[in-house]
């Protein structure tokens, strides 16, 4: 089982997004029995609440379920749990550091990192823009890109 965790501040926009969207993706690949995915944050601001309303509202405009969704605080235990921890934004990857020395910080990469044809590198925190089409869009880009990296890694 392959494992991918999605991280952002809080967990209740970005990260979240991530999590619905590509578990949508895994699912219509039919790989729903073979890639487990999660979502965090590195704040303990949210914990257990639900997805942002707007990040509700984008998704259920997609028919891309949250069902079951809470927030959650990303764990040391996390690293060495994951096989893919995917942050929205180098903050995100600076907090996780900061808070977790140990463990392997290779396995952490920036979401658009893996796409090429964007000027952003961090996925701007709809809670504060509040502009969640372009998180959408920036979001959709990075998952598909990030399936496509799993499945010829995996050999999926």
């Amino acid at each position: 089982m392959v494992k991918v965790v999605f991280v952002c501040l809080g967990n209740i926009c970005r990260s979240p997004m991530a999590e619905a969207i590509f578990r949508q993706l895994v699912k219509d690949e039919g790989l729903a029995d073979q890639i487990e995915v999660d979502s965090a944050g590195t704040s303990d601001w949210h914990i257990d609440s639900i997805p942002h309303e707007g990040t509700r509202k984008i998704l259920n405009e997609y028919q891309i379920p949250v069902d079951g969704m809470k927030a959650r605080q990303f764990r040391s235990e996390d690293l060495d749990e994951f096989d893919y921890i995917i942050a929205m934004d180098r903050s995100n990857i600076e907090n996780m550091q900061a808070i977790h020395k140990q463990g392997d910080q290779d396995k952490v990469i920036l979401l658009l990192d893996l796409i090429e044809d964007t000027d952003d590198k961090d996925v701007p925190d709809p809670f504060f823009t509040g502009d969640f089409d372009q998180t959408y869009d920036l979001v959709t880009k990075g998952t598909q890109a990030l399936l496509e990296k799993i499945k010829r890694e995996q050999q999926l």
